[in-house]
């Protein structure tokens, strides 16, 4: 069972959108909407890129649309750990600033058991590289929590219990490193877990999630984004 978890997260998830995440998007019909200046960089893992889902839906195209942003640039891929993550920004243009980042990663340390206090670290040095991607304005920068994944139609084949007190954890970690950064910290983990029981909140893999959910963290988001671009 746990392998089959392994090749879902790490491997059949990456299929569908590759390369993909670290491209600039082509303009579309969003950016044509007052504000649309306003550029917006999406970094973290899988939840980042809505896997499963059409781009239209993703949580990062929704908020975008309902803020009026310039369409999301990610850099984000499926199965990336926060030491993943690192990797990648090391080779993005470090001259380029956005008017709002998003970082929303952590769900394959937990599900990798990897230490809560190496992940404390590279989240620490996460969030100063999307500060400095933010230009040095910790304001334009906001945090997703991790979903919990336990409470999906796949994760119940597995310890829910274990799972979501060990995503808890990790999300104490995160929020308690946002506080000490200036950091807005959403909590989207509440919504993940009252999703479980209803089918439309979910991809077909039945790990990841529908537009519907995300749909959910575009407005929980929208207020910080709101009030962050005054």
């Amino acid at each position: 069972m746990r392998f089959l978890l392994v090749l879902c997260l790490f491997l059949g998830f990456g299929c569908t959108q590759d390369d993909a995440e670290r491209a600039v998007p082509s303009p579309g019909p969003s950016s044509e909407l007052p504000g649309a200046g306003n550029t917006y960089l999406a970094l973290g893992d899988s939840y980042t890129i809505g896997e499963g889902v059409a781009e239209a839906d993703r949580w990062t195209t929704q908020l975008s649309r309902l803020a009026g942003l310039a369409p999301p640039v990610s850099i984000a891929r499926t199965g990336w750990t926060t030491t993943d993550l690192q990797r990648a920004l090391a080779e993005a243009d470090q001259q380029k600033t956005y008017d709002l980042v998003s970082l929303l990663i952590g769900v394959n340390n937990q599900f990798r058991q990897l230490p809560q206090a190496a992940y404390r670290t590279e989240f620490r040095q996460l969030l100063g590289t999307a500060t400095r991607f933010a230009g040095h304005r910790p304001g334009r920068v906001f945090v997703l929590s991790i979903p919990d994944w336990g409470r999906t139609p796949f994760g119940q084949m597995y310890d829910q219990a274990q799972i979501s007190r060990e995503i808890d954890q990790f999300n104490a970690v995160a929020r308690d490193e946002c506080q000490q950064a200036g950091v807005v910290f959403v909590d989207i983990t509440s919504a993940t877990r009252a999703a479980a029981g209803d089918a439309t909140q979910f991809a077909p893999d039945g790990l990841h999630y529908s537009g519907r959910q995300m749909q959910q963290w575009a407005q929980l988001a929208l207020p910080v984004v709101r009030t962050a671009l005054k």
